[in-house]
């Protein structure tokens, strides 16, 4: 079986399809661009935003993994491009089709996080078998919103909990859904420490040697009320691995 992972050369999607070349299997990376596709993988190119290659592309795929991102023109990419990869996933007779969510989109007001709902929902309404497999922020998410920040001079804190997580846990639940049936809406999987700003900025300043001024993000708002309240974390879904420290150490 051929498995084919969209946006496989991002941070996540490369992880992926390391992942499944290691269990030994074929992999086709669907992307605009060749650039940065590993030895061993084959290099399908598609856009999801005109839906262009998707149907060759698609061709003797059994799995799909879905691991495109975009903040610029997220909903013609997530949504949009979502039911375009859906319908010619059903079209190829894709047996499974993965899609990567966030925890606690449906808890934040958030304009990306309501794109990743409409995301879900694409692929639940559409006609291929699906699976959708929600995660917490990577380390690699804060360590750039941290160093974005101390380029302005400051270190964000604040009462956010947030539970970052190794995306190559996350890339590993990915590629066992996709070898596996449909399974829907899988557990969530999480980092192993939930953790508030202020406490994930002290790490990274003092991993990073950065001293810089804290500046207190307010948990003001719906928004700021729901991450507050820990509601992009789910304790529940800790695995086992590296925390945002210990990352730090060699990240």
């Amino acid at each position: 079986m051929t498995v084919a992972v969209v946006g496989g050369t991002g941070t996540l999607g490369s992880l992926v399809v390391a992942d499944l070349l290691g269990r030994g299997e074929r992999v086709a990376v669907l992307t605009r661009r060749g650039a940065g596709v590993p030895a061993g993988a084959e290099h399908r190119r598609v856009d999801l935003t005109s839906g262009e290659g998707l149907d060759l592309a698609l061709d003797g795929v059994g799995a799909v993994i879905d691991a495109a991102n975009s903040q610029k023109g997220a909903k013609e990419t997530l949504v949009e491009g979502t039911r375009r990869l859906a319908e010619a996933g059903a079209r190829a007779g894709v047996a499974n089709h993965v899609t990567i969510s966030i925890v606690g989109i449906d808890l934040v007001p958030m304009s990306y996080y309501k794109t990743k709902v409409a995301q879900e929902e694409a692929l639940e309404a559409g006609d291929v078998p699906w699976t959708i497999l929600r995660a917490t922020q990577f380390h690699q998410l804060l360590d750039s919103a941290f160093a974005a920040a101390a380029r302005f001079g400051v270190r964000p804190t604040g009462k956010a909990k947030v539970q970052p997580v190794d995306p190559t846990i996350v890339a590993a639940r990915l590629a066992e859904a996709a070898l596996a049936a449909p399974a829907g809406r899988l557990p969530d999987v999480g980092g192993p420490r939930v953790q508030t700003l202020t406490e994930l900025s002290g790490a990274w300043a003092a991993a990073r040697g950065k001293r810089r001024l804290p500046l207190r993000v307010p948990a003001w708002g719906k928004i700021g009320k729901a991450l507050a309240a820990g509601a992009i974390c789910d304790e529940r879904a800790a695995t086992p691995g590296e925390d945002f420290a210990e990352w730090l150490k060699h990240a």
